[in-house]
């Protein structure tokens, strides 16, 4: 088939539309406008504490023009709306890039992260955004973190390499893997899994909140359920494939339910951005996962 001059233009002109018309969704509508519900009904082996709801909310990265105050109310209604025993947030509550056209304070968003209510309570743990914006922390070296301090102020108790009973599980929060910036060490993290695991005094199953999934590989089989954000689900995300995930271990914890040696990993795709404003495959979204 012959290639007219007419045919070549016509065909720029419709390859140049489409790749502005995915442009303008990866940029403005994906991460700005969507929102989905993502569902994982899992049945772990040990599991004893019957039927349980997690509504679970990650890398929020509160700042206009994605996620303001009022898409921020939106967020926490939606999640009410879906009746959960626990509502965990896993941590990045910072913006995490620098095309934010309105900052946001973790003291004007914490409140409406309050009004989140799960039946059995409401927990969090921090990301690496969260240390990495506070500077005052940045230079002690731990706590107080103003982002913990925000988010206790409105009654949601932050999980620190400590785990808490309720009912007939445990509930643990890992402190953050890439917490402290220091030019002569590199990254440091603040997580202590033995530590976390040490408040634990039975054989009742574990729910572990680790903000970086890349502590799996070392969580032990009392741990029923890791729970995990920070990828982003690679923020661009073809026919499952993820070019650039944010962990050492490549694709392998990039997204989703995993599964390993009998060892269950939830890693959600949350709802901000991280380094560019970009979404592409992997919308903004509240993770539900339904234990049994």
């Amino acid at each position: 088939m012959k290639l007219t001059r007419r045919g070549f233009f016509k065909g720029l002109l419709l390859a140049t539309a489409a790749a502005l018309t995915s442009c303008v969704y990866a940029f403005a509508i994906e991460p700005g406008l969507r929102l989905r519900i993502q569902r994982w009904a899992i049945s772990p082996k040990g599991w004893t504490a019957g039927k349980l709801r997690l509504a679970i909310v990650s890398d929020i990265h509160v700042g206009e023009p994605y996620v303001g105050l009022a898409r921020l109310e939106r967020i926490v209604a939606q999640v009410n709306r879906l009746e959960a025993d626990l509502v965990l947030f896993l941590g990045d509550y910072a913006a995490g890039h620098k095309f934010v056209s309105k900052p946001v304070k973790i003291a004007d968003a914490a409140p409406i992260l309050g009004k989140a209510k799960g039946r059995l309570g409401t927990y969090a743990i921090l990301g690496n955004h969260d240390w990495w914006d506070d500077r005052t922390a940045q230079k002690t070296g731990g706590y107080p973190n103003l982002y913990a301090t925000a988010l206790e102020a409105a009654g949601i108790p932050v999980l620190s390499n400590r785990a808490i009973k309720i009912g007939g599980f445990w509930l643990a929060g890992l402190e953050d893997q890439l917490a402290l910036l220091r030019k002569e060490k590199g990254i440091i993290g603040l997580d202590d899994l033995p530590a976390t695991l040490e408040h634990v005094t039975d054989d009742a199953p574990i729910i572990l909140m680790a903000h970086e999934p890349d502590i799996f590989p070392k969580v032990p089989h009392q741990v029923a359920l890791t729970l995990s954000g920070h990828t982003h689900g690679g923020q661009v995300r073809l026919f499952g494939w993820s070019p650039i995930v944010p962990s050492r271990f490549g694709g392998r914890f990039a997204y989703g339910h995993i599964v390993e040696d009998d060892r269950n990993l939830v890693v959600s795709g949350g709802i901000g951005c991280s380094i560019l404003p970009v979404r592409f495959g992997v919308p903004p979204e509240i993770t539900v996962v339904d234990l049994s």
